[in-house]
Parts: structure tokens; sequence; C-alpha cells
């Protein structure tokens, strides 16, 4: 059935699946703000909501998987997921860490190009692609806030190919909690402490780094005063001018690599 949601082994260990009743609606979506559907007036959202399910699903539950039919559309409403390539020697390349108002499901060819994860329990509007397509002409908005979306994920892209390419372990690590601190301000959430879901191996993944040298960076960081551990899932900025140098922002309060594609 459609509205269950697909169990398949994550890169790091056995997924496990529970199913949910729906649990909010648009009315109440503190995502919606932020997310595809802040431009739409209450006729329209109504319209929408007509097409969509409410979901949830549990840490560890992989609900996209690469390669398979890209059947829905997921427009995340609460929580963190990671999105990742297998690599064909078996290493997970994980290419981005999805929030609350960041939409997934992209595909290539009619396959979902990538697979995702959830990193906690994670809410989620789900739409069928060609409901959701039948949806364009009569609401053009929705169309114009996807592109939006997708432009963000190419964005994304060429941040990470900037952090893999040019910047050494600890650069990679301050650029990483500042792009977190960012995104969580603009969701109007507070940057400080920053919000570390994700496991030490999950960063090593997403960094090209390897999970010893993730932990020794934090180390460091933490030696030099630069941040202090929250315990395993949260940092805090002790100095944030000293951690924007590390990670090469430039004057005008941009990363000093952004204009390389």
């Amino acid at each position: 059935m459609r509205d269950r949601v697909q169990e398949t082994a994550n890169c790091r260990g056995a997924a496990h699946r529970r199913q949910h009743p729906d649990a909010h609606t648009c009315d109440l979506c503190e995502a919606r703000a932020f997310n595809m559907c802040n431009a739409l007036e209450p006729h329209e959202l109504e319209r929408l909501a007509a097409i969509m399910s409410n979901q949830r699903v549990e840490a560890g539950t992989t609900f996209i998987e690469e390669g398979a039919p890209a059947d829905d559309l997921f427009n995340l409403t609460a929580g963190t997921v990671k999105v990742f390539k297998l690599l064909p020697d078996g290493r997970c390349q994980i290419t981005g860490f999805m929030m609350a108002g960041d939409f997934l499901g992209l595909s290539r060819g009619g396959a979902y190009a990538y697979s995702a994860t959830a990193v906690t329990p994670v809410t989620f509007c789900r739409f069928q692609r060609p409901q959701l397509r039948g949806l364009f002409n009569e609401l053009p908005k929705i169309e114009r806030q996807m592109l939006g979306l997708a432009m963000n994920e190419l964005m994304a892209a060429q941040d990470q190919m900037v952090l893999l390419g040019r910047k050494t372990a600890r650069e990679r690590i301050a650029s990483f909690l500042l792009t977190l601190s960012d995104r969580a301000v603009r969701r109007g959430r507070p940057g400080n402490p920053v919000d570390l879901p994700m496991t030490r191996g999950d960063i090593a993944d997403y960094l090209g780094l390897t999970t010893e040298t993730v932990s020794r960076s934090f180390t460091q960081l933490k030696t030099d005063r630069v941040i202090a551990l929250k315990g395993n899932h949260a940092v805090e900025i002790l100095d944030l001018e000293a951690l924007e140098d590390i990670a090469g922002i430039d004057e005008r309060g941009e990363l000093a690599f952004d204009s390389i594609a």
C-alpha cells in the first residue's frame, strides 16, 4: 500500500518502521513559514492538503531508496534526515542533512537519485507525484516554490564540493558548524548552541573524513576554546570570530570559496 513507509537497510544498520496517525494540519504546521506552502492562500492550502498524507517515521527508517521508482515527494515538517548515495565499493557518501522546511524526492529518469534515512523521528507531508504535478496549472505558486527548493539543493551541492575539495579537516568542521547554525536561525530557532542530531560517523561521511579525524577536530576546537561540547549532540560556539576565521569567512561575511563552482 502507498501509505506504508518502505523499510530498507540504511548505510549504517537495519531500519525499523512504525506507523503513526496524522499528527498535524497545515494551520498548525511549524514549518509552514519556510517551506513550499508559505506563499499559498488558505483556499490553496486546502487544495494541497487534499492530495497529501501526514506521516511520521522513527529514527533509522529509510523512506527513500536510491534507484527505486520516484512515485512520491516529501515535504519535511519536523526532524532531521540524512541524504546519501552508496558508492560501488560499499562506502556511504552522505550528501546532505535535510530539516524541517526541506523538500525531498528529486528523481533522475523516473527513479530516486539518492536514499534518505531519518536521523531523528521525522514527520513529513507525502505527495503522490502525478497528483502534485496535476496541481501545477491550477496553483503555479507551488511549481515556483519547488523550483526554488531545487535551486537550494544545487547550491548545497556546490557548498559540499567546496568543503570536500578545498578545505582542511579543521576548516570543514568549522564550516559545517556555521552552516548548521545559520540554517537554524533562518528557520526561527536559536543558532547557538548548534544542534547536532547526527552521529560523528555521519558527519565524517558528509565531510569526507574519518570518524577519528572528526572527533579529533572537535577536541582541538574545544581545547582552543573556540567551542564547548554539550554531550554528543550539541556544540556551543564560544568564539564566533575565531570559528569564522577557521572556516574561511571573508570580511563580507561569506564563505571565501563560495564563488568557486
